[in-house]
């Protein structure tokens, strides 16, 4: 299996909530409550959108970088 790397963009919508897309990954639409929620959903979301692409025999983006998956990586933990 393979891992890639997106830029995710997080704004406010003028409703309140908040919306995260991607540059990446077009098609890549996340509408939750808080930022934080946006970057939880974001990994599930985005394997299930690259999926359904490869399942449909979709090129992914050429941009899309994959690299492999790391052992090591940074979380972000609110305090």
């Amino acid at each position: 299996m393979a891992t890639y790397r997106i830029m995710l963009e997080i704004e406010q919508l003028p409703e309140g909530p908040y919306l995260g897309t991607s540059p990446d990954l077009p098609g890549l639409i996340i509408q939750a409550d808080t930022p934080e929620e946006v970057i939880r959903l974001a990994p599930d979301i985005a394997h299930d959108l690259i999926g359904v692409m490869q399942d449909n025999g979709q090129p992914l983006p050429a941009h899309l970088e994959s690299f492999p998956t790391p052992s090591q990586l940074p979380v972000m933990v609110p305090a």
